[in-house]
């Protein structure tokens, strides 16, 4: 099972996420995700539980526990949405008529 960890300190590392989540059970995967530019971490992150008892154990035992300073937010994980693609992109006119 999937859960999302919100409000992560910046200092946070992946194995702190596994560690953390590793006390309820076996950690199938743990990251943190970065901006692909900066390389810093934005805030959250996302942790597979082998089973999904151990997840809602991981759930109700973290969320609202600190992590580094910072109040986790701890849910389980929705399913991604397909983003629509075909944005301008462009800062310009959308209408395209003439000025």
């Amino acid at each position: 099972m999937n859960i999302y960890v919100g409000n992560l300190s910046y200092e946070v590392s992946d194995e702190d996420l596994r560690e953390s989540f590793g006390r309820f059970g076996q950690v199938a995967s743990a990251n943190v995700i970065k901006d692909r530019q900066s390389g810093r971490s934005k805030g959250f992150g996302f942790v597979e539980m082998s089973t999904q008892a151990e997840a809602q154990a991981a759930i109700a035992g973290l969320n609202g526990t600190e992590l580094k300073g910072r109040a986790l937010n701890v849910s389980e994980a929705r399913p991604r949405t397909e983003r629509k693609s075909g944005g301008s992109g462009g800062g310009g006119r959308g209408d395209r008529r003439p000025y």
